[in-house]
């Protein structure tokens, strides 16, 4: 994976657990709670979903939080770019804590952020730990280098390329052009969207400038602390970004009906069929992942049964099936760039056959004409395109539905040979972009 050997465990200590001193201020406690993230992606080869889904920064206050996230997910998006600032400075890598340190420091001095704190900042963590305090003169010195030339030099630098193992196919299903301007929305990073509870008009969001796009969703932009916003107490919508809002809008769920929604945490796309009146059951192999799910519907105030199973365990007979199938999650690394530094191309061929065994069982928990559609937030055409080709040429009586495609924001020319709808981050370049997906409706013979 491109960088990923570069960065060999240096600091393995778990979060919380990095220094011994002790930081003041809720802008250091974010900045040290970012380097504790840092490290058990890039040192741990953690998904940093994973890890923040296990409550670590539970300790801090909801705007630190949101802070140290946003921190952590910046210096992995700018990390190649921050390496190459770096490296006229250092004669050799410092352990991968300090390193992390001054990644960390350098895309916030990137991002004009006023040098004397950043570098009082980093070189107080730094200092205080007694395994690196030595080095705090390092980080100070460097810093203080990198702040005279990092806004200007940074946006000069090349748009870091996505890991070979993942560009080397989408350029040979779309083309290098294509895969370019894949990446520079990945740098770009991602905007918030959110899709409205049907009756909610979004007035105080849109006074805010939020933007409605062309499929309804709402775009409000990036940052910021998301339960503090106008609406979200109230339940009058949910985070979701507007490529994965479309799965259901091409189930096209109606009132009344039963949908099985399978793999459905953390369930924005149960939310969408429960506002639209079907009766949904939502079945996800995690406990833990279904928390979420069940707190989004209190708040909403909409009904679901929820339960944990493995989806391939399920049985009954439904009207409709949504199945977001387990996949390397490629389509989301504008907003996950953890992800090339954890997975590889290894991880591939274990998912294409998971996806395969659930569409084939999904196939049988529908009634006769009954449909069922399938998804994937990943750019790779064996987890999408060809999981297409081989369900038609499988599955007794399939068919795809090329008309369910055409809703409101999808253009015709994404929607492929075989009917299904393949969706790209360079799409909407205009307007903030969209994830990568991979949507196809499966209708059962009557």
């Amino acid at each position: 994976m491109r960088g990923a050997d570069r960065d060999k465990p240096g600091s393995r200590g778990r979060l919380g657990q990095g220094g011994t001193g002790r930081m003041t201020g809720s802008e250091n406690s974010a900045r040290r709670a970012a380097l504790d993230l840092l490290g058990q992606v890039l040192g741990e080869r953690r998904l940093l979903g994973d890890v923040l889904g296990s409550g670590v920064l539970d300790a801090l206050a909801p705007p630190e939080r949101a802070r140290a996230q946003r921190l952590a997910v910046e210096a992995l998006r700018g990390r190649d770019r921050a390496d190459q600032l770096l490296a006229a400075h250092l004669r050799r890598p410092p352990p991968l804590r300090v390193r992390n340190a001054l990644r960390l420091g350098t895309v916030e001095l990137a991002s004009g952020a006023a040098a004397h704190g950043v570098v009082n900042a980093y070189v107080g963590i730094i200092g205080t730990e007694r395994a690196h305090a030595r080095l705090k003169g390092l980080v100070n010195a460097v810093l203080r280098r990198v702040a005279g030339t990092a806004p200007s030099a940074w946006a000069g630098l090349p748009v870091p390329r996505m890991a070979g193992w993942l560009r080397d196919p989408l350029v040979a299903a779309w083309g290098a052009p294509k895969v370019a301007a894949m990446e520079r929305a990945h740098l770009a990073g991602a905007p918030l969207d959110i899709t409205l509870k049907p009756g909610a008009a979004g007035d105080d969001l849109v006074a805010q400038g939020a933007q409605m796009l062309p499929n309804g969703s709402l775009r409000i932009g990036a940052g910021g602390q998301v339960s503090a916003l106008p609406g979200y107490e109230s339940g009058a919508w949910w985070v979701q970004d507007a490529a994965a809002s479309m799965p259901v809008r091409v189930l096209d769920p109606r009132a009344g009906e039963s949908v099985l929604d399978l793999c459905a945490a953390p369930g924005g796309k149960t939310l969408q069929l429960a506002a639209a009146g079907a009766e949904v059951t939502a079945v996800d192999i995690s406990e833990a992942r279904l928390g979420r799910l069940r707190a989004n519907l209190v708040r909403t105030g909409l009904r679901a049964e929820v339960r944990a199973n493995d989806a391939l365990a399920e049985s009954g007979t439904y009207d409709a099936v949504l199945l977001d199938a387990p996949c390397s999650a490629t389509g989301t690394l504008r907003r996950h760039p953890d992800l090339p530094h954890v997975r590889d191309a290894g991880a591939i061929a274990p998912l294409v056959a998971l996806q395969e065994r659930l569409i084939d069982h999904a196939w049988t928990l529908m009634r006769p004409g009954g449909r069922l559609v399938f998804c994937t937030c990943s750019l790779l055409p064996a987890e999408g395109e060809a999981q297409l080709a081989r369900a038609l040429a499988t599955l007794p009586g399939a068919t795809a539905d090329r008309a369910a495609m055409m809703r409101p924001g999808i253009e015709p020319g994404w929607i492929t040979a075989e009917g299904g709808l393949r969706l790209r981050p360079d799409y909407w370049p205009d307007i903030g972009g969209m994830d990568g997906f991979f949507i196809a409706r499966l209708n059962r013979a009557a």
